[in-house]
């Protein structure tokens, strides 16, 4: 058998398991919340059921949740499921599910949020170009409808390639505690 076969009928090409070493940590930390929970319902932490208002209320889990930056108003944090390298996510504080539900000023301060990463994309990774958009209501794409969210998406020639259109997977080069670490030089570097 080679190493692309995966030995199975009606099983389709490419190889049987994909490198991601890096996931590690992923599945070890999600192994440390349920021994550190349990059983026990006392120490478990209730869910608001928006990840992004869960690391609001929590600044000092900033590193561990990959907040790059928080202000009085918002955060910025990488994406933990990329679109590519760098990805940042801008959300406010106060969640609500659709850019019109907040006021004009709080829209002017995730408008700010959105400059700042920005700002640090370009100076952190030096892109090509980058997308910035928002996935409003759940039709719309939004994973947290509850929470509207803007995505700063660094972009590169050729970030996406053959793999995706015929393996239908992303590669993603980097590890988030990389691209975390680029993100607070650049902010060291800015202020």
């Amino acid at each position: 058998m080679s190493d692309n076969d995966s030995g199975g009928e009606g099983v389709g090409f490419g190889p049987s398991a994909i490198w991601a070493p890096w996931r590690l940590a992923y599945i070890e930390s999600l192994s440390e919340g349920e021994q550190s929970s349990g059983n026990d319902p006392k120490k478990r932490v209730e869910s608001s059921g928006s990840f992004l208002l869960d690391y609001w209320r929590a600044p000092e889990l900033d590193e561990q949740h990959h907040v790059i930056e928080r202000t009085e108003h918002g955060m910025i944090l990488l994406n933990r499921y990329p679109y590519s390298n760098g990805h940042l996510l801008i959300a406010l504080g106060d969640a609500r599910p659709t850019l019109l539900d907040y006021e004009p000023e709080q829209r002017a301060e995730l408008w700010k949020l959105v400059d700042r990463a920005s700002e640090l994309a370009m100076m952190a990774l030096e892109p090509q170009g980058m997308n910035i958009g928002i996935n409003q209501g759940r039709a719309g794409g939004a994973g947290v409808p509850s929470h509207l969210h803007v995505h700063v998406i660094p972009r590169w020639s050729g970030d996406t390639n053959f793999i995706t259109a015929v393996g239908g997977i992303r590669v993603i080069p980097s590890a988030l505690e990389a691209m975390y670490d680029r993100y607070r030089r650049a902010i060291d570097v800015s202020n």
